[in-house]
């Protein structure tokens, strides 16, 4: 059976995350968007670890459901993951590296969560703040439990990742240093989309994983992994990211929509290619002060291959654009707006759930939920018929689907 996941999500317990971010509402969003395996996330934090343990039920080796609604056939599978903020100093520079931890079940995430909490406040956010090296973190979590997975998380954002341009290293070698032979898997974040990655030779024995990094509900699987699993469980799961076997693909955002795929300079206005950023001398022509290295620059720099190179056993991808940027798009107003919320629910109450209509929906389907040019506009998602504005500096791109002449003259586009 094939299962859409979404594995880095953050609670109500997260700073800068919607209180509607708890176990209720990711359920409903989870079903309306399509997802089958959802991530609880946040879990070292104290409150939200007393709520997962109170509200879900274990149904399967590492699997969870709520138990309000564990008759429900069509109930959110829960996995067990948190995301931690490692901020230390290693080779003489203040380094600071995200990680996506995943756990077996409640009863190793308390080891966890014990063993934390004796030198670090769990309690000040739902992705704490850890005063200690990734790879002291790794030897930690694996005498906890052989069964405890570990991703760095979204790889080349500039400020707070593996191989970000501020904070970052060159290679996951300087950064887990003999643990490095238990990384398996790395996330590559909104910014990026495997064909950036697959410049890089030395990330070919790592699986590519995708995750929305959600703090609404809404954002849940903007970007997803898809895997075929006969029997659903958490050990299945980590052995099908590991190994690559029955990953179909990945959902991925356009990177370009990314809030860090260009060189820039927020406060300025300022956004440059990587060619031109080198031109600069990686200042901002407005203030003389350093750019934000984008994405595609850092890539472009660690890379030892061209862009479109595909390694062997690479997982597949397919880049989509949500349902309400696509109708806000169509209507020329806001994504948020009850003009697209009202099409949007109309359109899920007939089809099922968001990725059914974005990946599955044949024409002649789509034509029975919706108008025709928003059916134009999803083939043409689909066949990467878009125009791209990439985002810098913390500001997100926007991505527009190109459209027909005739579309444009019917005066229903803008």
């Amino acid at each position: 059976m094939k299962y859409i996941a979404d594995f880095h999500i953050h609670s109500k317990y997260s700073r800068a995350t919607s209180k509607d971010m708890n176990l209720e509402h990711m359920d409903k969003w989870a079903k309306i968007k399509g997802i089958n395996i959802l991530t609880t996330g946040d879990f070292t934090h104290p409150g939200w670890f007393e709520e997962l343990k109170e509200e879900l039920i274990e149904v399967m080796p590492g699997i969870y459901h709520l138990k309000k609604y564990k008759n429900d056939l069509k109930v959110t599978n829960f996995v067990l993951t948190t995301e931690v903020s490692c901020i230390y100093k290693k080779e003489d520079k203040v380094r600071r590296i995200h990680l996506l931890i995943f756990a077996p079940n409640l009863e190793v995430v308390e080891k966890i969560n014990r063993k934390l909490g004796e030198k670090f406040n769990l309690k000040a956010d739902g992705r704490p703040i850890l005063g200690i090296d990734t790879e002291e973190l790794t030897k930690i979590l694996f005498d906890i439990s052989k069964e405890i997975f570990i991703v760095p998380a979204h790889v080349w954002t500039p400020w707070y990742s593996l191989f970000g341009s501020k904070s970052g290293f060159d290679s996951i070698e300087q950064c887990f240093g003999e643990m490095t032979k238990y990384i398996f898997a790395l996330e590559t974040g909104l910014s990026s989309d495997p064909p950036m990655n697959w410049r890089l030779s030395a990330l070919d024995r790592f699986t590519l994983i995708s995750n929305s990094d959600a703090h609404s509900p809404s954002n849940l699987g903007r970007e997803a992994n898809v895997l075929e699993l006969e029997e659903l469980s958490y050990k299945n799961i980590i052995e099908t990211i590991k190994t690559r076997k029955n990953f179909k693909y990945t959902i991925e955002f356009f990177p370009e929509e990314g809030k860090y795929h260009f060189d820039g300079h927020r406060l300025c206005g300022i956004s440059l290619s990587p060619e031109l950023a080198k031109k600069n001398k990686n200042i901002c022509p407005k203030c003389g002060l350093p750019l934000t290295i984008g994405v595609l620059h850092r890539v472009d720099d660690l890379a030892d291959r061209p862009l479109g190179f595909k390694p062997k056993n690479a997982v597949d991808f397919k880049s989509l654009i949500p349902l309400p940027e696509i109708i806000g798009q169509i209507y020329g107003v806001g994504k948020k707006t009850k003009k697209v919320e009202s099409e949007y629910k109309r359109m899920i109450k007939k089809a099922g759930n968001e990725f059914n209509i974005l990946l599955n929906l044949n024409k002649e389907d789509l034509l029975k939920i919706t108008i025709p040019e928003i059916v134009q506009a999803i083939f043409n998602m689909r066949e990467g018929k878009v125009i791209k504005k990439p985002g810098y500096d913390g500001v997100y791109g926007k991505i527009k689907i190109k459209v027909d002449e005739w579309e444009v003259k019917q005066n229903r586009l803008f």
